[in-house]
């Protein structure tokens, strides 16, 4: 038995999700999960909590993760028999993290397919180092491309935190923010904590997910499960259509 799992989450409200919209489980194909063994703890773990889906969003990124839906597809298929093998039962699905880029809005503009969450959902991230310029021309483009830009993190992009009006910007732009649980217990530090709580105070929230990459995350949810479930305080999620994922 894994250590991390000795310890159950004790739990008076339950997590605030159920499906997982925003995680890394995939196997050494970006920043989270580096092999099966590690894809396989994470999703143990996440059973834990009382996740019972997940769709794996690895990043694509042109300069350091440049993924496509084949080496993403591959990397489901090994998880996939993985899974089967050891008698696993978990749903699991598959899109992408796209960092808005140049190469991003290119493939936008030339309409080349894209991994969504579910129907038209797109899961979207700024850069960390720099903030974003034309925000309204990118929320523009995305849709009339006839997608809606699920936005990943916002809380974690410092350059926000001196403007929290940024966040009702962005919602009114169009973009559906998505706060990662591990925010909300300062697992990215108090800065992060205080930006997570605002989003979800002010009701600017419209999906919660993990993001979860590995162990350290995984045992930081379960040891504030019952923090979260307070914080967050009802389930998210429930708009995305989770009865057809890709994979």
């Amino acid at each position: 038995m894994l250590s991390f799992l000795k310890s159950k989450p004790k739990q008076y409200l339950p997590f605030p999700i159920t499906t997982d919209i925003h995680s890394h489980i995939l196997p050494a194909i970006d920043d989270g999960a580096q092999d099966l063994e590690s894809s396989i703890e994470l999703i143990q773990g996440m059973k834990q909590l009382g996740i019972t889906t997940a769709i794996a969003t690895p990043h694509i990124k042109s300069d350091t993760y440049p993924n496509t839906e084949e080496s993403i597809s591959a990397a489901y298929v090994l998880l996939q028999a993985e899974l089967k093998k050891q008698d696993i039962d978990f749903k699991v699905g598959y899109a992408a993290e796209y960092l808005m880029d140049d190469v991003f809005f290119n493939r936008i503009r030339n309409n080349e397919p894209l991994l969504c969450l579910s129907g038209k959902h797109l899961l979207v991230e700024f850069s960390f180092a720099v903030p974003p310029m034309y925000t309204e021309k990118m929320a523009y483009e995305i849709l009339m491309a006839g997608y809606i830009p699920v936005l990943a993190h916002p809380e974690r992009y410092v350059y926000f935190h001196d403007q929290y009006k940024t966040y009702h910007r962005l919602e009114e732009l169009g973009f559906l923010l998505q706060v990662n649980l591990l925010s909300t217990v300062g697992f990215h530090g108090t800065d992060i904590q205080k930006a997570a709580k605002y989003i979800i105070a002010n009701e600017l929230v419209s999906f919660v997910a993990t993001d979860l990459h590995h162990t350290r995350g995984l045992q930081a949810l379960i040891d504030g499960s019952q923090e979260i479930a307070n914080s967050v305080g009802k389930s998210f999620n429930e708009n995305i259509d989770v009865t057809n994922l890709k994979g």
